[in-house]
């Protein structure tokens, strides 16, 4: 008895039309479920690249605030020392005093530290 299923056999006709039409209903059905999977991967990958995109926009928009941020932070810290600088030229001998108060009430702090 020959088994094959592409075999033409007459009494066999109806057995392989039923499983032509099954394996069509079942590759369209596959066909679909993967259709349907692909738009969803798809969909849910728009969404992580528009997160992505998202979020290096706002980390370059902070980048930039920071960089700003720090030449202000500069720019007060050049102008603080030229006039530190300034008032130490018009008034040595006072900064020497203070210089030497400062000095000594952190030794004074620190000292007590180390007992």
């Amino acid at each position: 008895m020959n088994t094959d299923i592409t075999h033409d056999n007459p009494r066999d006709g109806g057995n392989h039309e039923r499983i032509e039409r099954t394996a069509s209903r079942f590759k369209e059905g596959t066909s679909s479920v993967v259709g349907g999977a692909k738009e969803k991967f798809d969909a849910a990958a728009d969404r992580v690249e528009s997160g992505l995109h998202r979020a290096t926009d706002a980390s370059a928009r902070g980048a930039k605030r920071a960089a700003e941020k720090a030449g202000q932070l500069r720019d007060r810290g050049d102008e603080a020392l030229e006039t530190v600088r300034d008032f130490v030229r018009e008034k040595p001998v006072q900064s020497v005093a203070i210089a030497l108060a400062a000095g000594w009430l952190l030794g004074r702090l620190l000292g007590s530290r180390r007992n």
